[in-house]
């Protein structure tokens, strides 16, 4: 049988975090979260669910997923967002790999969000494919802020879906959009990238049309229109403020992130 870790990065999140571990209670042979100073109840709210708790000051995604893995007790490693939880399919897809003989170093798996009340479907936001299931001695995060699984090996994939619960109000998702589009504009400076003007112009209304027509947001409703709508305010708020950056204006200071993370946002150049 393949021992399962489950590893969980967290930051203030009592409210969604019971939800997440009662999804792998029963599956998982290790529950380990790894808290970067939460200020509410999260670590006694894990404790309570059956998982060791570490603390670790945040840096960045991919370090803080790291460093869970690494001080795991089994060597498959189950990464989960605390605003995530197993399908009841995956669950059950889940105990039949552990009897298997893996023949991936790592396998990944569709993800489904539910945002505003409703699962969506189009959008660019499903499949939303994520490679959480690995072997530590074969994989690891990279990138500081859109976080991925870098593997030395096959990946396979399972079929049954990794839900996702996004945000319940576009407040939520405004605050959202403003916080990673600073980081990113930030990114883009410190890589050296320099032009701004013409993006601006021009990436916003693609990325519109993009969501909205081509991955078929309009048949997500009331919802596909949000989030086309704020996918093209993300893209320029990003070339905005690299934009000032660019012309020595300072941005905004940064609040510290939120350990969940959104759909993989579409690449821009």
């Amino acid at each position: 049988m393949n021992r399962l870790t489950v590893t969980v990065i967290t930051l203030n999140e009592e409210r969604a975090l019971p939800c997440a571990l009662a999804s792998v209670r029963g599956l998982a042979d290790e529950i380990l979260v790894v808290d970067s100073g939460s200020s509410d109840g999260t670590r006694e709210m894990a404790r309570a669910h059956g998982a060791r708790v570490l603390e670790h000051a945040w840096t960045d995604f991919s370090d803080q997923k790291n460093f869970a893995a690494a001080q795991a007790a089994h060597d498959w490693i189950f990464s989960l967002d605390a605003d995530e939880e197993l399908s009841p399919a995956l669950q059950e897809e889940l105990r039949r790999w552990k009897e298997t003989d893996p023949a991936a170093a790592a396998y990944e798996m569709p993800r489904r969000a539910r945002y505003l009340g409703r699962w969506i479907r189009h959008s660019g936001w499903y499949p939303d494919y994520k490679r959480r299931l690995y072997r530590r001695d074969r994989a690891r995060f990279v990138g500081a802020l859109h976080e991925s699984l870098e593997v030395d090996g096959s990946v396979g994939r399972l079929q049954s879906d990794l839900y996702h619960h996004t945000f319940a109000t576009l407040a939520e998702h405004r605050a959202q959009v403003e916080h990673y589009s600073r980081l990113t504009a930030r990114a883009l400076y410190a890589a050296g990238r320099r032009q701004w003007l013409l993006p601006l112009l021009v990436s916003p209304p693609w990325m519109f049309l993009r969501t909205y027509f081509w991955k078929l947001g309009f048949l997500d409703g009331a919802a596909g229109w949000h989030i086309a709508r704020l996918t093209a305010r993300t893209s320029y708020l990003k070339y905005a403020g690299l934009g000032q950056l660019v012309r020595g204006r300072a941005l905004e200071p940064e609040a510290a992130p939120r350990a969940a993370s959104l759909p993989t946002p579409p690449r821009t150049r």
